[in-house]
């Protein structure tokens, strides 16, 4: 089911993610899905995420639906131009795929093909946008199509940027170009994510709080070192540093946060990122 629809009937929203293979086996992946068969929502299954290859999202997903998941087709500006990512649009909704995230990108420079040449000639916000006009039956060129997609558009926005006020104008500028639901980035800090929420009230639109699943103490100083907008508290870190069961630990602060989240947002979307199989258990112990 659209998650716009799920919005519409109140449900608090779960997703999760997966990652296509590097190479054309869908084994592990599919195995990965199976975990939340019934768990979650919908699956987001993500785009040369970090700039690495791997096999098309849109194969993915589609895959994915012909077993029964719902996917959520994560689109990114950097390696097409409007024309190719008109196509895969259309393609999509072609394919009976409608759940879209439009998303910028990550800069070539961090994956595994540094040498490869950037597109970006649209942005997120213009993605939107170029999904919203085709579902009036028009392209960018303003030529007629022969049959009309239909989307439900979701961005990403980081609630715990600093300073946040560009992105409140980005993630005001993605509602205006049509987003239907926003998933952040990893938080937290359940305090920020609230005071965040309260500032964005006026836009009316489903906010997804973005989990992703802490490892190691490490891992939590690596984020804070390199990854913009996200911040893990020292106390979080320091419970990380001497639990004995670092998993454990980890799927205790992963369904704590849910919690908070749930107070505040219309859903939370996890990002296992390689530890797949505790995302029951996450789902588990927040009662979901």
């Amino acid at each position: 089911m659209r998650l716009d629809d799920l919005f519409r009937q109140g449900q608090f929203v779960v997703t999760s993610e997966l990652a296509p293979p590097k190479g054309t086996d869908l084994s592990q992946m599919l195995a990965d899905a199976e975990l939340v068969r019934g768990r979650v929502h919908a699956v987001n299954v993500t785009d040369q995420q970090s700039s690495v290859m791997r096999l098309g999202s849109l194969a993915a997903c589609h895959v994915l639906r012909e077993r029964g998941f719902e996917p959520i087709y994560q689109l990114t500006c950097r390696d097409r131009n409007r024309i190719a990512l008109q196509s895969d649009l259309l393609s999509a909704s072609a394919l009976g795929i409608e759940n879209v995230l439009c998303l910028t990108g990550d800069y070539v420079s961090l994956g595994d093909h540094p040498e490869a040449k950037p597109v970006f000639d649209l942005d997120s916000v213009f993605l939107l946008q170029a999904a919203s006009v085709l579902e009036s039956g028009r392209d960018l060129a303003g030529k007629e199509l022969t049959g009309t997609p239909s989307f439900c558009k979701g961005a990403v926005v980081t609630p715990g940027a600093e300073p946040v006020e560009p992105q409140i104008l980005k993630m005001e500028k993605k509602v205006w170009a049509g987003a239907q639901f926003f998933q952040t980035q990893a938080i937290y800090e359940p305090e920020k994510l609230a005071r965040f929420v309260k500032a964005v009230e006026h836009l009316n639109v489903p906010i997804m709080a973005g989990i992703v699943l802490l490892k190691s103490a490490g891992m939590a100083r690596f984020m804070n070192r390199n990854v913009a907008g996200v911040h893990v508290p020292e106390p979080l870190i320091a419970e990380m540093e001497s639990a004995p069961n670092k998993a454990k630990k980890s799927v205790e602060i992963a369904a704590r946060l849910i919690r908070a989240a749930k107070e505040v947002c219309q859903g939370v979307h996890i990002m296992p990122i390689g530890w797949e199989r505790r995302v029951p258990e996450v789902l588990d112990a927040a009662g979901l």
